[in-house]
């Protein structure tokens, strides 16, 4: 049989995103284990909060697909689906862009 998902822009917290931000969420645990929620950056670890959605899921597609070096991204990147990987975007771009605290 065919199978139709149909996707509600109702979950989009944001105009333009595409990603379904409560799936975000969820999926954000693995990441604020290094990247500071409130924006902060930590070493070399840089704040995730606040992107265009287009940005997020570019460049964790450049991890997935080794264009950029760090093994751990490289390997976090490679367990996502195009589909999560938009839900993070649409999670992290939500969040409230802090300032910048070194």
């Amino acid at each position: 049989g065919l199978l139709i998902l149909a996707v509600s822009p109702a979950g989009a917290t944001k105009e333009g995103s595409r990603g379904d931000r409560e799936l975000g969420e969820y999926l954000s645990a693995e990441c604020v284990t290094c990247h500071q929620i409130t924006g902060r950056v930590t070493g070399a670890v840089p704040d995730i909060v606040a992107w265009p959605d287009e940005q997020f899921i570019a460049v964790l597609k450049s991890y997935r697909d080794k264009e950029r070096e760090n093994v751990v991204m490289q390997t976090l990147a490679a367990r996502l689906t195009d589909e999560e990987m938009e839900a993070l975007a649409a999670y992290f771009g939500s969040l409230p862009n802090q300032p910048r605290i070194r």
